[in-house]
């Protein structure tokens, strides 16, 4: 058997080469990732239509009612038809979408901060500080998250007022449910961020930190908790679609978000009396939202390939 050695020049060039960085290392495998690239395709193809076809149809428009075009089925000046009242569908998941999607990234970046804070804490002083957040984590954890969402919906909605950004009206449900998904949605992150906390803390440039006088604040928001972004990226990423899903949960039960807001949530909700005489007016939402929770998770998993630091593939 031959072996191949390489020759003078070409170790010359590879010696040349500069090495990649973490950057560019994760670049190239996420690449690789085929259903992680259709996944960000769908993703801005989604934004576009709910927030580029604001540009199209105006709020008005969408909440247009004529009960004398009640139920159309899909045509070319309803492409996806119209609803029991007579309001363009099209037009409808368009500012749902937008509701959905601001729903899903507010609430991921409530439930983020909470688990960072709270994981953070716990990993890095141990002790009676970890044993009692912990305890917190999992009862919490021990009570179904769905349980947790309806009888806090139910109790808190219809209590917060309507709210006007920009000259749009939106419905006080929309905060409530954005808080509601968020603090009862981050004690899987907080334990992911413990776990890395209690990995790092006795690294030497955490010990060098402590030596040199640096205060517990600035060694865990400058020097450990950059380490573990990884970790909490895929895992934020993966949670927009967990609070999308829920949001059209509680919605489905007519706990959601109320109107005149509309969310594929709750468009589901209106359609359930005609899931056989009317099937566009599930159709479209629900479809809108299989799609939206299908590429949040290819990206999630293309994230999790590119930034997994044990990984020796490129």
């Amino acid at each position: 058997m031959t072996t191949h050695t390489p020759s003078i020049p070409q170790l010359a060039e590879d010696l040349a080469t500069p090495p990649l960085t973490l950057s560019q290392l994760g670049w190239l495998r996420f690449r690789r990732h085929k259903m992680a690239l259709v996944g960000v395709v769908i993703i801005i193809f989604l934004f576009l239509f709910a927030f580029g076809g604001a540009l199209i149809y105006s709020e008005q428009y969408a909440n247009y009612t004529d009960t004398s075009l009640r139920l159309l089925p899909p045509s070319a000046e309803h492409p996806f038809g119209t609803d029991t009242i007579g309001r363009d569908i099209l037009a409808r998941t368009i500012y749902g979408g937008q509701i959905s999607l601001f729903i899903g990234i507010v609430a991921v970046i409530i439930e983020t901060l909470l688990g960072i804070l709270v994981g953070a804490l716990a990993g890095y002083y141990g002790g009676w500080v970890d044993s009692l957040l912990m305890r917190i984590t999992e009862a919490l954890l021990n009570i179904p998250t769905i349980f947790l969402l309806l009888v806090m919906a139910k109790f808190f909605g219809g209590q917060v007022p309507e709210i006007d950004i920009g000259g749009r009206v939106f419905s006080g449900s929309v905060i409530v449910i954005v808080v509601i998904i968020g603090a009862t949605s981050w004690m899987y992150l907080a334990r992911i961020v413990r776990a890395e906390f209690l990995s790092l803390k006795e690294n030497e440039f955490v010990l060098a930190a402590r030596a040199t006088g640096t205060s517990n604040a600035q060694i865990i928001f400058l020097h450990i908790l950059p380490n573990t972004f990884a970790p909490i990226i895929v895992s934020s990423t993966l949670s927009v679609a967990n609070a999308i899903l829920s949001e059209a949960y509680i919605s489905f039960l007519g706990l959601g978000v109320q109107a005149p807001t509309a969310t594929w949530g709750n468009m589901l909700d209106s359609s359930a009396n005609y899931l056989d005489s009317a099937p566009w007016l599930w159709f479209f939402p629900g479809m809108l939202i299989l799609l939206t929770v299908l590429s949040i998770n290819f990206l999630g998993d293309g994230l999790r390939d590119a930034l997994d630091p044990r990984s020796r593939t490129v």
